[in-house]
């Protein structure tokens, strides 16, 4: 019988309002719902306001058959937006609301029994840049079970990030998935030396932190992941690209769904780089896996 992975992501959620309209968003989110669609359980932990937006977000996640039971609702904050403008290469730029209700996140007693039963847990930075949030998720990580796989998908945004927040996070983690312009901030904020190529400085990071697994995505050229004896390159895949908005999330949702199969780097690399770039082709970030995605990833 198929093993069904309890994976949970942790931190924003929100609206992407885009110049034609406004898709789900959030990286946790984007990751829960891939997670999902995986064919694995994934689950959301963050807040919402006691809005209009917030109620449209209820309906939207059960609309895509994702739990809501994780989903705090504030009586004071707004549900948070951000506006997404994409650029001439397609990239995604976010101005991103601050003090909206999932900068406040609180523990709940229920969690206890979730950090019990989890497999793996991913969270980012973005989420940590309020006290009260970035508490709550910490004690989330302090609290999983000594087998729970603990993803830091970096995903620094604006200035929401400083290097305390990235080192604690990094010490509590055993994946870390960045890009290589994330990957030359850490060198910066780390003072790895210039010296270093992108190889030398994940393996300084893995040796530094006692890490697992570096992915580190480089948008068109595909991604590279290494362990702690070796490490392996990846394609993208041709498509024609709507936009990037969620590919990161879908890429990371792939590798830990396949990390924890124990499947070998290889194969990890390339079902998470086929995934996100199938995910480029689509507008947003939880599109619906049609049959072409189905099979390439053996659902």
């Amino acid at each position: 019988m198929k093993k069904i992975f309890k994976i949970i992501g942790v931190g924003e959620i929100l609206w992407d309002v885009f110049p034609n309209g406004k898709k789900l968003g959030g990286a946790p989110a984007n990751f829960a719902y891939h997670v999902t669609a995986l064919g694995h359980e994934g689950i959301i932990i963050s807040r919402i306001g006691d809005d209009n937006y917030g109620k449209e977000i209820i309906e939207q996640l059960i609309s895509l058959g994702l739990l809501t039971d994780y989903i705090q609702i504030d009586s004071e904050k707004e549900t948070g937006v951000v506006e997404v403008q994409i650029d001439d290469k397609n990239q995604p730029y976010y101005i991103i609301k601050e003090d909206v209700a999932w900068d406040f996140i609180q523990w709940d007693s229920k969690f206890d029994s979730l950090t019990e039963s989890a497999d793996a847990i991913c969270f980012g930075t973005l989420a940590q840049r309020s006290k009260v949030s970035r508490n709550t998720i910490i004690n989330l990580l302090k609290k999983m079970n000594k087998d729970a796989v603990k993803v830091y998908d970096i995903n620094l945004r604006q200035s929401f990030y400083n290097k305390n927040i990235i080192v604690d996070s990094l010490r509590l983690s055993d994946i870390l998935k960045l890009n290589s312009d994330e990957l030359e901030v850490l060198r910066e904020l780390l003072n790895i030396s210039m010296k270093y190529d992108e190889e030398e400085v994940c393996k300084f990071l893995i040796d530094s932190f006692d890490l697992n697994l570096i992915c580190l995505t480089k948008g068109e050229e595909g991604s590279i992941l290494f362990d702690k004896q070796n490490s392996y390159s990846s394609p993208s895949y041709p498509y024609k690209v709507a936009d990037r908005v969620g590919a990161g999330d879908a890429f990371t949702a792939a590798v830990i769904v396949y990390y924890l199969k124990g499947e070998p780097i290889d194969v990890i690399s390339a079902k998470a780089n086929r995934l996100a770039s199938w995910v480029t082709s689509k507008s947003g970030g939880t599109p619906v896996y049609d049959s072409e995605i189905k099979k390439i990833m053996n659902l």
